[in-house]
């Protein structure tokens, strides 16, 4: 038991310079949703949690590109539902359509 507590008590530094990060990780993922909620209605920010669960690596790339228009003060108005569709369109792979024939 006195290895452990030396052990704590040696490591001390590093667990203030975790919590210190944590508490920036936390701030910074507050600031994103507070941006998030401003920007998009609440019908796109429903549809954006859907392709969330879906696909969270889109929903990350439109949520940075918001986040970042939102930044630089390049978003004038609330992003609606239409505009979110328009959006996830043009990042989305486009679909090969094939058929399967049999002979």
């Amino acid at each position: 038991m006195e290895l452990y507590a030396s052990k704590d008590s040696s490591n001390t530094g590093g667990g203030t310079n975790q919590q210190r990060k944590d508490s920036q990780e936390d701030n910074s993922k507050s600031l994103r949703e507070n941006v998030m909620r401003m920007a998009l209605t609440s019908e796109a920010r429903q549809r954006l949690a859907n392709v969330r669960l879906v696909k969270p690596q889109l929903a990350q790339t439109i949520e940075e590109y918001i986040f970042q228009m939102a930044s630089q003060g390049k978003l004038k108005r609330v992003i609606n539902d239409d505009e979110l569709k328009e959006m996830l369109g043009s990042l989305q792979e486009k679909k090969r359509d094939f058929t399967i024939r049999r002979i």
